[in-house]
């Protein structure tokens, strides 16, 4: 999968480089491919999904769902001119206490490297239009539907303009797309299951950070299964999800003063 990512990304025209890091005695590699932005800024917008799986899964919603959904925002955004950079970002070891994105979040902030922020796509494929498909997380502050067709919208409070425009991209062009945002304070504490994914790699060293998600086994019951296969996958509400997270890149990446054309 990593070579499959580094393919499709340098196909695309992308800068596609490795990001090595060291776990379990081994040297694992996060895939980073940058779209270069027309301006001076150093800080770029971090769109990421992780490629791995867990044993005996074949992981069409976690995570196939969403390495689809990334590669597709990154073939509508390739021919744009935006200012910032954008990095898309294929992580390892999710599944294993977020090794890679923890790796990397580490490396920024020893760095001081800004970024504009970052997006986690996070099992993006499965809907159900059935009432009572949709479970809650203990401790939700908000509102959240009995019917599991919506996206979760999920940030730390630094990150509330990244949920802003992504919530206002899905309304305005895709409003079929339903969302639910949710701001957390802190890093998620309080709401464990809103830390279920890279986002949190991120929210612990500082940065804003948002996570979009068909919220995983509280509506999928192949999470985690050999049963979640990509005959249960949702490619509609995929394509919808593409939709706005380009439409939101565009805006995100392209400062007020040099709107996007």
């Amino acid at each position: 999968m990593e070579q499959y990512l580094a393919d499709q990304f340098r196909s695309l025209g992308l800068i596609v480089t490795g990001h090595p890091f060291e776990a379990h005695g081994r040297t694992f590699r996060n895939v980073i491919a940058t779209l270069p932005g027309t301006g001076a800024s150093v800080a770029p917008l971090i769109i990421a999904a992780h490629y791995d799986t867990v044993l005996g899964s074949p992981g069409a919603d976690d995570n196939a769902s969403s390495l689809a959904v990334l590669l597709e925002t990154a073939r509508g955004l390739k021919d744009r001119p935006l200012v910032h950079d954008v990095q898309f970002i294929g992580f390892c070891l999710e599944e294993e206490n977020l090794l890679g994105s923890r790796a990397y979040a580490e490396q920024l902030r020893a760095t001081n490297q800004p970024i504009q922020g970052m997006i986690a796509l996070e099992c993006v494929g499965y809907a159900s239009s059935e009432p009572g498909s949709q479970r809650t997380p203990p401790g939700i502050p908000v509102p959240v539907p009995t019917t599991g067709d919506f996206l979760g919208v999920i940030g730390n409070e630094a990150a509330a303009h990244l949920v802003t425009v992504l919530v206002q991209a899905a309304s305005g062009l895709v409003p079929a797309l339903k969302t639910v945002p949710l701001l957390v304070p802190g890093r998620g504490e309080q709401l464990p299951d809103s830390r279920r994914s890279d986002h949190a790699a991120f929210w612990d060293r500082d940065y804003p950070a948002v996570m979009l998600t068909d919220t995983a086994d509280f509506r999928n019951p192949h999470y985690h299964r050999p049963t979640d296969t990509v005959e249960t996958l949702d490619f509609v509400v995929m394509e919808r999800t593409a939709v706005c997270l380009t439409a939101a890149t565009v805006r995100l990446a392209t400062p007020k003063e040099q709107p996007a054309p």
